[in-house]
């Protein structure tokens, strides 16, 4: 069984894409949106990667209403050394691209109004 784990918390680790989820979740809780956004990604594709890390015990989620927020899951040794670890060796350069997309997307949802036209497609509202 330990071998099983260890496997899958190092595959869910080996992947660039989980790896910057991992440090945009490093500042906090996001939207399933927020993330496709900053990582300019569809939707089904970041859900999958978000699967892989939350199956390895690297993140939680909560659903409120429509939406699935995640956040880092810290809640065992292991996992949030390994989560400093990867959090302090990505270099801020490598993820500026994303946090300037995901900071572009919080900037435009929070000017919205939060009435959402029914004939419109819905998005998020965090």
């Amino acid at each position: 069984m330990i071998m099983n784990e260890l496997s899958t918390i190092f595959k869910a680790l080996s992947d660039e894409t989980r790896l910057r989820i991992v440090k945009l979740l490093e500042r906090g809780e996001l939207c399933v949106c927020d993330i496709v956004a900053a990582l300019d990604m569809v939707q089904p594709k970041v859900s999958f990667h978000l699967n892989a890390l939350k199956e390895a015990g690297f993140i939680k989620d909560r659903k409120q209403g429509r939406w699935i927020h995640y956040r880092l899951d810290d809640s065992e040794i292991v996992h949030r050394l390994l989560l400093l670890t990867v959090c302090e060796r990505i270099a801020k350069s490598a993820a500026a691209q994303d946090q300037k997309r995901l900071n572009r997307f919080l900037d435009a949802r929070g000017a919205k109004a939060s009435v959402v036209s029914l004939r419109k497609k819905l998005k998020c509202r965090g």
